[in-house]
């Protein structure tokens, strides 16, 4: 007997220990009074699915509501010779004990394959709600103080997330840019971008303002927070980006020595061009952490006439450049005369 969900590999693995197989899955109210979510499908689907492969000859869906044992009843009644579980599981103790009350084995297998990833119903269930497709993000001041280790309560960080849009399949921007793209690529993944950003060493603002959209403007601090946001609508027509043809490298750079002084500075002067939709006021901020970065020892960035700011987009020497313009004819003009300046627009979602 098992009381896990089994994949196809397990089954048979399962069925090689035994003569008789019988299969044991949480019931929905099981599932809901335990964990507050509903089952990824219902239950007379689940158990017929199981029913349907030939190693399996009998399926039991548990509804005791004891935390681990939902199917407690059941196996004392019928004392089989084993309990096979997954090596993921939570409920280790109860259940030896349980085989203990019956003398059954209690056996730990793998819960997938060899050289595959682990998979689980939560990263299964958010692979199909994942979105098929996100922005991207420009940052304009306050970059490393969304990194845990440097976050300055009382202090900002101001960004926009932009389009054109990203997904799996279509990418039109180069990889290693720093324009959020691992941020991106794992909410489309299906996968906490947070979580796997902060697992990477560096900060949370690309998966935040991604997820959020909008012109953003986040509180320092150890995890997102957000304190204002508007459409961006006042930057329509107003910014481009262009490659330095350098990889960016957010990781290898978090612990450089710089200016955070300064970069909070940048951030309040920005946040200010957000709450007065001010581009005058937004590049003020930029160039100001622009300085900083240049302090940092990254290279000057070529001047584009017509343009009133001018930055690294994330802090890895390399990447994308953002050009800030005072209105659109100067962009356009800039877009003319200028090979691989390329715009982008600030993106917000719709109200559903």
């Amino acid at each position: 007997m098992t009381s896990s969900t089994p994949d196809t590999s397990n089954s048979f693995k399962k069925r090689a220990l035994g003569d008789y197989l019988i299969v044991s899955f949480a019931s929905e109210e099981v599932l809901w009074h335990h964990k507050k979510r509903k089952p990824s499908i219902p239950d007379a689907h689940k158990k017929v699915l199981l029913e349907s492969l030939r190693m399996v000859d009998c399926v039991i869906v548990g509804r005791g509501m004891k935390k681990g044992l939902d199917f407690e009843d059941e196996f004392l009644a019928i004392k089989p010779h084993a309990l096979v579980v997954t090596e993921d599981d939570l409920y280790t103790e109860v259940k030896r004990e349980l085989c203990s009350r019956v003398g059954a084995e209690y056996i730990v297998l793998p819960k997938t394959p060899p050289k595959f990833p682990p998979v689980s119903t939560t990263l299964l269930v958010n692979r199909i709600k994942a979105p098929t497709e996100v922005p991207l993000r420009v940052d304009f001041a306050g970059g490393w103080l969304d990194v845990p280790a440097h976050a300055r309560p009382g202090d900002y960080v101001v960004n926009c997330a932009v389009t054109p849009m990203v997904s799996l399949r279509d990418w039109p921007y180069e990889k290693r840019s720093g324009m959020g793209g691992s941020g991106a690529w794992a909410i489309l993944e299906g996968r906490n971008p947070v979580e796997a950003e902060l697992g990477l060493g560096v900060g949370w603002q690309d998966p935040a303002v991604i997820r959020e959209t909008g012109c953003c403007v986040w509180r320092s601090g150890p995890l997102p927070v957000l304190d204002m946001k508007s459409t961006g609508d006042f930057l329509d027509g107003r910014m481009a980006i262009i490659y330095t043809g350098v990889d960016h490298d957010t990781p290898s750079n978090v612990n450089r020595e710089r200016d955070y002084e300064r970069i909070a500075q940048s951030a309040l002067i920005a946040r200010t061009g957000v709450l007065e939709s001010s581009v005058h006021a937004l590049a003020a901020g930029i160039n100001l952490y622009y300085s900083v970065q240049l302090d940092e020892g990254m290279k000057p960035l070529a001047p584009i006439e017509g343009s009133i700011a001018r930055k690294y987009l994330g802090g890895g020497h390399g990447g994308y450049a953002l050009y800030l313009f005072s209105d659109p004819t100067a962009r356009e003009t800039a877009l003319k005369s200028t090979p691989g300046l390329r715009p982008v627009e600030p993106y917000c979602r719709k109200p559903v």
